[in-house]
């Protein structure tokens, strides 16, 4: 992290961080973080469509319901793919043994 004074003011820059514009269900947001770019965008494009998903279903949601639905959705199948890894992993070392 380097610090910059200007005219006054403190900025922080990161340069280790990408800056990257995505869209998500029709607004842009601008996404900072350690990973590149393209890993952002493929991030935002699953939750994009998966939002489109959940609004076909179910058209009246607003979309801060809309966005809470796809969290608890993104979670779920978060949750179970971590217990299918760990059934996974729990049998290779068995097999290892």
């Amino acid at each position: 992290m380097k610090r910059i004074v200007n005219e006054g003011v403190l900025w922080v820059t990161q340069p280790d961080k990408s800056r990257t514009t995505v869209k998500i269900y029709g607004r842009s947001y601008k996404i900072v973080g350690k990973e590149n770019s393209e890993h952002v965008r493929r991030v935002a494009g699953l939750v994009d469509e998966k939002m489109q998903e959940i609004h076909d279903v179910n058209k009246s949601l607003d979309t801060t319901s809309l966005a809470v639905l796809t969290a608890v959705n993104t979670m779920n199948d978060y949750i179970k793919l971590k217990e299918d890894y760990e059934v996974l992993q729990n049998l290779l070392e068995e097999k290892e043994e």
